[in-house]
């Protein structure tokens, strides 16, 4: 026995049984949270990986392998002449070589400890050009899938291990980083990887046939085709991706192995008054389950090979998750979307798929994924693009993705512009009356025809969030023009339906649709119809939003309902598909969590206690169920469907977005908080492009820190700085805002108070010497500046800007007030 110094702790033993040398190795990293021990008496195997002294791996342990027409070879038992090795930094295992005679595998594994890391370096050399079945790069034999409740992968989304539960259920993805994680003892693994030469990695998770959890990767030159359709997911079988090919030469993969504690690495903070392990949960879990694979975020999910453009919430999830590869990806999903899924017109094809089966005939592309559902026309694809490209943008705050989107966004909105026929300013849908047995949206078994509230009130929302874009993409022509066709359907839409509109004084609610012979349908009152009417303020009107959030309370506490039904009475039976009666049934009835985010934007700013009474009644459905369906039954209460929803996510991500008010800006990190008093005392981080907010929350009392600023405020505001400028937003708009520019790259302190163009105050609590420019102030007005107790008389220029000077070596107060 001898020990390796330095950096590198190992443990060597050389021990003899008969004929069978038993050599092993063992690394352990100098905290002694992860260690490893290698065998290789008869070949290369990983046979333990210990966290924190226990042993996750089965028997099998961690190897490498090919898988040919002739068989599976690995690195565990087809030994060659091995070598060991002692490197400056590490060892060498080298001489391991395996094949089927027709091609042979050379290897070299590398083993170095870095800091925290086991840095491991595979080196394969193929002799020959060949077909491969399988390759495993390396392979993870897990004891049980118990050992880890699942895991979070380096493209934003996740595996959960509770999903793959029949033997050789398997889910394959085209990425390789993942941090896995038990979720009782808080112990994490994290594996990444690095390939080389532009190769291309692949990971499949899979249930073995001796009940171990499997994690296998794939180097390749190309990215990893599918073997079945278009399948990321498949049942009861292990081979999801399919036989490639790989050249003579060689090819590396890096990783680096990492115990992570899970618990404060994916920390929500502090939040009085809410489950803060059942929002972490959640949001790793359900939150990412709508991630695909790369290039394809949305819902229903991995498990069904489903996804909905129809469906506007996905960027709002990626805010609330807060993983730069979530962004990341979901910046490449509307890339992709935009490039496959958008028809020469504008028309943007509603589903992607697997395989066929759900598409209007004619319209499925085997090769994309993407079809037009076999329902009807659903026409809230458009904006749910529209809604999620804007949002996006606010995230990744890239004006360049922006302006590739422009035109794609302006296609999108100008294709539905187009149909409004009766020239009435609201916008038909394809189908015409319920006499065709069509769907128009995302309740694609209802027959909502014609002029549909619900895709309209989304349609106001897109206009609103793409005028926006216009306007930082300086295109104030258009910026208007989008402005004044949603101001004209708003009008449209609130009229009373005796007047063409969709308000109906009756029954105090909203109509879904209006078929095209005048009847109206839908006055049953329909939730995500008169939610979202509020949500996106095409409803802005006192009463009438007493009225429905009055209603849809009173009639939910009644049932004791622990969230919204899709609606509160029947359809009519011509109405509606078979599979939604009798009611309640499906989505005649039933309880579809999904559309939770636009009940909490509805009562947040009505009662902020109901809408805390719904997103702690779905954490605690979490803790029960894991939300792993895709509806609840309205008589039971009870989970229906194995096509599992990540959209089912939104009431809690409406909790960061309405509560907390987490509201980034394409060049600023924003927070608009709507909180009680059972709230106060939130503390926790968001990061936004790489920058860590540090966020502390009260009733009027906001904390926004970084490692250049930190601001106190009463009310909202938005913030950002670059360089020695610090850049400030009054309630997160840029109606007035204010550049604080200092000599010294010291941290600013500064405390705000109420901020109108009548009068603003602030207190910077940091020494230097700054300047201070304010913009949206009346122009050419006169004010009344005090700074401390000296008082002078200012005035704005013709555009309204003010610029101040001041060193400041203790705490300063500066007021503005204008002058009659």
């Amino acid at each position: 026995m001898r020990m390796v110094k330095g950096m590198l702790l190992f443990l060597l033993i050389y021990a003899g049984f008969g004929f069978n040398a038993d050599k092993t190795i063992t690394l352990t990293v100098p905290n002694k949270t992860l260690s490893i021990t290698i065998d290789y008496a008869a070949g290369y195997v990983i046979k333990a990986l210990k966290i924190k002294g226990r042993n996750v791996l089965s028997a099998a342990g961690v190897y490498t392998g090919i898988q040919t027409k002739k068989g599976v070879y690995t690195s565990a038992s087809q030994a060659s002449d091995m070598r060991l090795t002692e490197t400056k930094d590490g060892i060498k295992l080298s001489g391991l070589k395996y094949g089927d005679g027709t091609l042979t595998v050379a290897e070299t594994w590398v083993f170095k400890i870095i800091g925290d890391k086991i840095h491991w370096t595979i080196t394969r050399n193929y002799d020959n050009d060949a077909e491969l079945e399988d390759t495993a790069f390396p392979k993870y034999n897990f004891a049980n899938l118990n050992v880890w409740k699942g895991g979070i992968l380096d493209n934003g989304g996740m595996v959960w291990c509770k999903y793959l539960k029949q033997v050789n259920d398997t889910y394959g993805v085209h990425t390789g980083g993942v941090t896995f994680w038990n979720a009782e003892s808080g112990d994490g693994l994290r594996i990444s990887t690095k390939t080389s030469n532009g190769n291309a990695i692949a990971t499949k998770y899979s249930h073995s046939a001796n009940n171990e959890f499997i994690c296998s990767q794939a180097i390749t030159a190309e990215p990893l085709g599918q073997r079945y359709n278009l399948s990321r997911f498949v049942s009861k079988k292990a081979d999801v991706f399919a036989p490639f090919r790989v050249k003579k030469g060689s090819v590396t993969l890096a990783i680096d192995l990492q115990y992570i504690d899970y618990f404060k690495t994916y920390s929500r903070g502090t939040l009085p008054g809410i489950d803060a392990a059942a929002v972490r949960e959640l949001l790793n879990t359900t939150g990412r389950y709508g991630v695909v694979d790369n290039n394809i975020i949305g819902a229903n999910g991995w498990l069904t090979n489903w996804k909905c453009m129809h469906e506007p919430f996905f960027a709002q999830i990626g805010m609330a998750v807060d993983d730069e590869n979530y962004t990341k990806n979901m910046s490449a999903t509307l890339d992709q979307e935009r490039d496959e899924a958008m028809l020469p017109d504008g028309r943007v094809l509603s589903r992607w798929h697997n395989a066929r089966g759900d598409e209007i005939p004619g319209t499925y592309n085997a090769k994309t994924g993407y079809y037009e559902a076999m329902w009807g026309y659903t026409i809230d694809s458009q904006t749910g693009y529209v809604i999620n490209a804007s949002e996006q943008f606010d995230l990744n705050g890239d004006v360049k993705w922006l302006k590739a989107h422009q035109i794609s966004c302006e296609k999108a909105l100008d294709w539905l512009i187009k149909r409004d026929a009766n020239n009435n300013g609201i916008f038909e849908m394809m189908n015409n009356n319920i006499a065709e047995k069509k769907g128009s949206d995302w309740l694609d078994i209802v027959w909502a025809s014609y002029e549909n509230a619900f895709v309209n009130a989304q349609m106001y929302e897109a206009l609103k969030l793409w005028a926006n874009c216009e306007k930082v993409l300086e295109n104030t022509q258009k910026k208007e023009y989008y402005t004044a066709i949603a101001q004209r359907l708003k009008t449209a839409f609130n009229k009373p339906i005796d007047d063409g509109g969709f308000w109906s004084p009756q029954k105090k609610q909203y109509v879904y649709w209006r078929d095209n012979d005048g009847s109206v349908h839908g006055d049953n009152l329909v939730t995500p119809v008169n939610l979202g009417a509020i949500a996106f303020g095409i409803c802005d009107d006192p009463q009438r939003i007493a009225q429905i959030l009055d209603q849809i309370e009173a009639r939910t506490s009644k049932e004791n309902l622990f969230h919204w039904p899709l609606c509160f009475d029947s359809f009519k039976k011509e109405e509606v598909q078979s599979g939604n009666w009798p009611f309640p049934k499906y989505e005649n009835g039933d309880i579809f969590p999904t559309w939770g985010y636009l009940g909490i934007r509805a009562y947040a700013n009505y009662d902020k206690g109901i809408a805390l009474k719904y997103i702690n009644n779905i954490l605690k459905q979490y803790k029960k169920d894991g939300l792993s369906s895709q509806r609840y039954s309205r008589v039971t209460q009870l989970g229906q469907g194995e096509d599992i929803l990540a959209g089912i996510s939104t009431t809690t991500t409406a909790l960061y977005r309405d509560i907390y008010g987490i509201r980034p800006k394409w060049n600023r990190m924003g927070i608009e908080p709507n909180i009680s008093v059972q709230l106060n005392g939130a503390k926790f981080a968001y990061t936004l492009r790489g920058i860590v907010y540090q966020l502390k929350l009260n009733v009027n009392d906001y904390t926004m820190n970084t490692d250049g600023f930190l601001i106190k405020s009463k009310e909202g505001f938005g913030a950002s700085k670059v360089g020695r400028q610090l850049s400030f937003y009054p309630h997160n708009n840029d109606v007035m805002t204010m550049q604080v520019n200092a000599t010294s790259n010291r941290k600013i302190y500064m405390d705000t108070g109420s901020w109108l163009q009548e009068a603003c105050s602030w207190t910077i609590n940091s020494k230097d010497n700054y300047r201070f420019i304010i913009n949206g102030l009346a122009p050419g007005a006169a004010y009344l500046l005090k700074i401390n107790n000296t008082a002078t008389i200012v005035k704005a220029n013709a555009v309204g800007c003010l610029l101040l000077t001041k060193r400041c070596t203790t705490p300063t107060r500066f007021t503005i007030k204008r002058l009659a």
